[in-house]
């Protein structure tokens, strides 16, 4: 079931699994702000049913990044160029960011899991298409590279807090001031990639990993998927607290029990004494 096909993004649906294409294999899959405004269309499409969503690009590779046709001084038609963005004001630009990055931001729903399947170049943009996604896949041809830095610009599509967190501040510094290639080989030694496999594999291992997503109860995916996500922002006992919580409600939700109130003096235990 096709439920999205414009600016070079196509949105399918099959049961439990939703598959985003960007499909302009032309272009490489560049991007723009049209297709930035699609790809968060196609987020606010997704049926409630759907567990799995996986982003994939046509063609020979991922994305390539921004379309160059940004960096002229006309722009894209009915876009602001980047001129037109550096005149505006402080709260205009920050707004106009704000709406590109929300391409990039629902990928990371607690109630789905995301799979990028990435082949080729994935440049800038695309990097940081594929850094928005719970998992990678890739294939032995991947080349990962951060260029923004090296046209006077910083990566600004949500990309920035997932390197970090995927291969240390250090490396990600490196990556992106020398703007150079991440090949398949270090993407899976570092942890960029949690699977490298030969390019006419990509389609089948992808599969058979959302096929092994979807075999656990999708409630306690989602309580795991907060868990594991919130887990950097808590210290040690702050997140012994929250396991504890999503398990209380786990365990109530399998017995079929609601959460008590609060216990009455009669019922309430006491306290322990030292």
């Amino acid at each position: 079931m096709t439920l999205l096909d414009k600016d070079g993004v196509r949105l399918t649906v099959d049961g439990d699994v939703a598959t985003v294409t960007l499909a302009n294999a032309a272009k490489r899959n560049a991007q723009s702000p049209a297709m930035w405004r699609a790809l968060a269309e196609a987020g606010s499409l997704l049926p409630g049913n759907v567990r799995v969503a996986v982003l994939r690009g046509e063609g020979k590779s991922f994305s390539a990044g921004l379309d160059r046709q940004a960096f002229t001084p006309e722009g894209f038609d009915g876009e602001p160029s980047f001129i037109d963005l550096a005149r505006g004001t402080d709260s205009a630009l920050d707004a106009t960011i704000a709406e590109y990055q929300e391409a990039f931001t629902w990928w990371r729903r607690n109630d789905l899991v995301t799979i990028a399947a990435v082949q080729g170049h994935a440049i800038g943009a695309g990097f940081q298409l594929a850094l928005a996604c719970d998992l990678r896949v890739v294939a032995d041809d991947v080349q990962f590279a951060m260029r923004e830095t090296s046209l006077g610009l910083v990566p600004d599509l949500t990309g920035t807090h997932p390197l970090v967190a995927l291969v240390g501040y250090a490396r990600a510094l490196e990556i992106c001031a020398t703007g150079r290639f991440v090949h398949a080989e270090e993407a899976g030694r570092t942890g960029l990639a949690n699977l490298v496999v030969p390019r006419d594999e990509l389609d089948a291992a992808v599969a058979d990993l959302a096929a092994a997503l979807l075999t656990a109860p999708r409630d306690a995916v989602i309580e795991t998927k907060a868990l594991l996500a919130g887990a950097a922002g808590r210290d040690y006992e702050e997140q012994r607290v929250a396991e504890r919580a999503a398990q209380a409600r786990r365990l109530r939700d399998l017995a079929g029990v609601d959460r008590p109130g609060p216990a009455s003096p009669a019922t309430a235990r006491p306290c322990a004494t030292p």
